[in-house]
């Protein structure tokens, strides 16, 4: 990590996300497949990030295993200075269920749901939630609470899944290629929803994306690289997503 890239790190808020020398190792036989390098990084609260990097350089990874879907091999990861790595299992689903919205490249919609009722399934569970309807207003589908999945575009469906997501109040949304099954316009709809999480809630957003175009509305950008952080980006003047093109 250069010089530049500590200074930046000093200046920020307070981190939702601390990492310190996290490796991940996947054993296949004799096999060994090394995820995660010693990876060393901060993610600050309340802003947007996005990680790019070719397939296979460790973004995935390093999203599940700070969302608690997967454990690091070794290092520590710290979550508002709760150490995540000693939880058990039980305590890592309530951090999941507490504290993080997942957001993925396909929808996970359930069909014969409606969008409400398919937000709903997150606000019966979580400790705080948004009304559900609340949730879809937010991302501009208050009439189409009553609509099924098949009766909704692409874009639309994803923008109930992130009301799914933010409908619980976590304090990170972490998404994987969001956009990676829609078109620029479509896709420009979804990363303002977003932003306007990021801006409205306070969210910090993490997005993995193939899309270098996206980064440009990041307050900081890693970019990976055989399992590593390569090098930081710090943007001082994030644009709107609406000037975002690809």
């Amino acid at each position: 990590m250069s010089a530049d890239d500590i200074a930046g790190l000093a200046e920020a808020r307070e981190p939702a996300f601390s990492v310190a020398g996290l490796c991940k190792v996947y054993r296949t036989g004799e096999t060994e497949v090394h995820a995660l390098r010693n990876v060393d990084l901060v993610i600050p609260a309340g802003e947007i990030l996005v990680l790019l990097g070719p397939s296979g350089s460790g973004k995935s990874t390093f999203l599940n295993i700070i969302g608690g879907l997967d454990r690091p091999t070794s290092g520590s990861l710290a979550y508002e200075g709760q150490e995540l790595s000693d939880l058990d299992d039980a305590d890592l689903t309530r951090f999941r269920r507490a504290n993080v919205g997942f957001i993925f490249q396909f929808y996970n919609l359930i069909p014969s749901l409606t969008a409400e009722e398919n937000v709903r399934l997150v606000t019966d569970i979580a400790e705080r939630p948004m009304d559900a309807g609340e949730a879809l207003s937010l991302v501009g589908l208050a009439e189409r609470r009553d609509h099924y999945p098949a009766q909704l575009s692409g874009g639309e469906q994803q923008r109930v899944a992130v009301a799914r997501a933010i409908a619980k109040q976590p304090g990170v949304l972490l998404c994987d290629e969001p956009t990676g099954a829609l078109d620029s316009a479509t896709g420009v709809h979804v990363l303002q929803t977003l932003a306007q999480a990021n801006r409205e809630l306070g969210t910090t957003v993490v997005i993995i994306t193939h899309n270098a175009g996206i980064a440009a509305m990041a307050h900081r950008v890693f970019h990976f690289l055989d399992g590593q952080v390569a090098r930081i980006e710090i943007n001082n003047h994030p644009v709107d997503p609406s000037g975002i093109t690809w």
